[in-house]
């Protein structure tokens, strides 16, 4: 594959978010697609049918290009593209069909294409002992054959972009507290210690840590369980843009929207924008 370009001056911008529910809250991604603009949007927790899907108000906007990974009710991945997707796979982790990972060659303006990997990690369960709970272990399991297939089938080679909620929050400042975390499932040792092996395998580069590095507490996700979530502040970065080392000079700016936990009947998760911008 030939390095991505952009036309000179240009820029590219690929967002990704756990909607919990794109039916529920289309009006809220309706309102971040006009606010925000990005010519990529990864979601993940459709909870929905390919059928049910709300395609019609994304091609309403301009999204006329959807690659979708769906079942009822749970889970599911969709990415919605301003630009032409091709080479369209959905791939299953531990024997298990529960939709949780769609890739897509997307077009760059330039005609370059670069692969997008949109994932949604299994949660967990609440206990963090894969002897007792079969959901933690599924997610270790899971995490496991993401490094597996990263290392064996080199997928950071070329252009290659992983986003989704990983559901692991793995540096010390990417959870409200380190130290009250360690044992609860999304910051434990074994999940950390999974999710670095995958970055590794790539080799990847955590795009949100490019730019704004520990010790800067960064949050994506804030319980519904908290009653006032901004004045405990008690998040995680659970949501995850990497980038294969080709893309590195590309990279622009980084934002995480913060404002859309507080919209009404929100996500617990909030978007997160990668920019890439061709500078000479």
């Amino acid at each position: 594959m030939r390095a991505l370009a952009l036309k000179q001056g240009s820029a590219m911008r690929i967002a990704t978010w756990n909607i919990n529910s794109v039916r529920l809250r289309i009006g809220l991604v309706e309102r971040f697609l006009e606010s925000h603009s990005p010519d990529v949007l990864c979601l993940q927790e459709i909870k929905c049918r390919e059928a049910e899907f709300p395609s019609a108000a994304f091609r309403k906007l301009g999204y006329h290009h959807i690659a979708l990974n769906a079942q009822k009710g749970y889970h599911g991945v969709a990415t919605i593209s301003r630009l032409p997707l091709s080479a369209i796979h959905a791939r299953s982790f531990c024997e298990k069909d529960d939709a949780r990972h769609v890739s897509t060659q997307v077009m760059a303006p330039s005609g370059s294409p670069f692969t997008i990997h949109n994932y949604y990690v299994p949660a967990g369960g609440d206990v963090a002992d894969r002897e007792v709970n079969p959901k933690f272990a599924h997610k270790l399991d899971f995490l496991d054959e993401m490094a597996s297939w990263s290392k064996a089938d080199r997928i950071a080679d070329g252009d290659s972009i992983l986003v989704g909620d990983l559901n692991v929050a793995p540096l010390q400042n990417d959870v409200w507290s380190h130290k009250a975390l360690l044992s609860v499932v999304s910051h434990t040792p074994a999940e950390v210690e999974r999710l670095q092996a995958i970055l590794g395998a790539g080799p990847w580069l955590d795009a949100i840590r490019h730019f704004r590095p520990e010790p800067e507490r960064l949050f994506t996700w804030w319980s519904y369980r908290s009653p006032n979530w901004q004045a405990a502040d008690k998040g995680r970065r659970l949501d995850h843009v990497w980038l294969s080392r080709s893309l590195q000079p590309l990279l622009a700016k980084m934002e995480i929207v913060k404002d859309a936990r507080s919209w009404e009947r929100p996500s617990d998760h909030v978007p997160v924008i990668v920019d890439l911008t061709q500078t000479s």
